[in-house]
């Protein structure tokens, strides 16, 4: 049983293994993200400005591209980069996975099926954004149509960007 965002591992755009425990001790941003969406640009051109202005103090944004809204991202994962170089995209990017249904992946599984009632629940559309605290746990869910720069999200980044840091395994047995 996964407890975390942390205990997944995905793939990478370019197909490389990427374990999500990697991000510990940073807020994440998990977006799924579509090419060919009426919401596309409007998010790409916040999305990136808002990890500029975070990354440096501990935030990351992982896109995860899904198909299953109206076909919206039929690409392959290297047309996926190519359509995100235009908006100068330098946050992770994953493999193309699907957010719903049969098929869904296991990290979107938990997210759909998180213990927190305001978080669980079926993936709306693209753009949908789950906020993750330093130690992994899922403390908000955002419309799809809630802008990355809105105030409710910074203010949120912002609050959990606030929080300590994670204790290392070693720090707590010295206790």
């Amino acid at each position: 049983m996964k407890n975390s965002v942390l205990d997944f591992e995905m793939k990478s755009i370019n197909g490389e293994d990427v374990k999500l425990e990697k991000f510990r001790g940073n807020v994440l941003l998990i977006v799924n993200v579509a090419s060919k969406c009426g919401l596309t640009k409007q998010n790409y051109e916040q999305l990136e400005p808002l990890y500029k202005k975070y990354k440096d103090k501990g935030f990351e944004i992982l896109a995860f591209p899904a198909n299953n809204f109206l076909s919206q991202e039929p690409g392959s994962n290297e047309e996926i980069a190519k359509f995100c170089e235009k908006y100068n995209v330098s946050f992770p990017l994953f493999a193309k996975v699907s957010v719903k249904g049969d098929d869904c992946c296991d990290l979107y599984k938990y997210l759909i099926n998180h213990p927190n009632e305001d978080i669980a629940g079926e993936v709306k559309w693209n753009f949908q954004k789950y906020l993750v605290n330093r130690n992994g746990d899922v403390i908000a869910k955002f419309g799809p149509r809630t802008n990355p720069e809105s105030k409710e999200i910074e203010e949120a980044i912002e609050k959990a960007l606030a929080e300590p840091k994670p204790e290392t395994t070693a720090t707590e047995s010295e206790e």
